[in-house]
């Protein structure tokens, strides 16, 4: 199980998606999940519409680069027409060990066009998730409901997909009955699934010892 932090590893709400949160994240050793959003033509990093001093994206993939680990990032689309400008981004950071998730769906088929990699998604508002076989693995969330058991995620990494479970905390729901659960379960421990969670720390106790 990879650890995500859900906009970086915040301890007070008003850190989430600051550099203080991701250099956290990182030098800690956890992927991390953000939200990009572009202001007059630059990338930003932001989960609602991006104000006058939303952190550049140049300045998160810095702080990135500068840990100098593949970690994972999970980066929530949060308005359409960024494939150009993010795939150069990627590039001139040389980063790899990423993936696109949550935009709509003619802004998907556009990164998929793009050749960026792309997390579909599946929940219980979307059982059927899609444009599965071009995507290179799935976001399962569960907005009402832990619905999520192994079989699901069995059945995605059979097909060589990757999985990002999102944590119940993530909702503001109580998460600890589902993390037991998931730690129950032997597929979890496969290098291809990801928690995304408020409580990075917590969770590696309860997956890693």
């Amino acid at each position: 199980m990879i650890i995500l932090s859900h906009r970086g590893y915040w301890k007070s709400v008003d850190e989430k998606n600051t550099r203080v949160a991701f250099d956290r994240s990182f030098s800690l050793g956890f992927g991390t999940e953000t939200d990009l959003r572009d202001r007059e033509g630059e990338l930003v990093i932001s989960h609602d519409p991006a104000m006058y001093d939303a952190l550049p994206a140049e300045a998160f993939f810095s702080v990135y680069r500068h840990h100098a680990q593949d970690l994972p990032l999970a980066l929530n689309i949060k308005a359409d027409g960024l494939q150009k400008l993010l795939k150069a981004t990627l590039l001139e950071h040389e980063i790899q060990n990423y993936f696109v998730f949550d935009m709509s769906v003619p802004d998907m088929i556009s990164y998929i066009k793009t050749g960026l990699r792309v997390f579909t998604r599946q929940s219980d508002y979307e059982p059927n998730p899609v444009l599965y076989d071009q995507s290179q693995g799935v976001w399962i969330d569960g907005f009402n409901t832990d619905w999520v058991d192994e079989d699901a995620i069995e059945k995605h990494l059979k097909r060589g997909k990757q999985v990002c479970l999102v944590s119940p905390d993530l909702h503001g729901r109580p998460f600890e009955a589902f993390w037991e659960k998931l730690a129950r379960m032997p597929v979890t421990t496969s290098p291809d699934v990801m928690l995304c969670t408020d409580h990075p720390e917590q969770a590696r106790k309860i997956f890693h010892g």
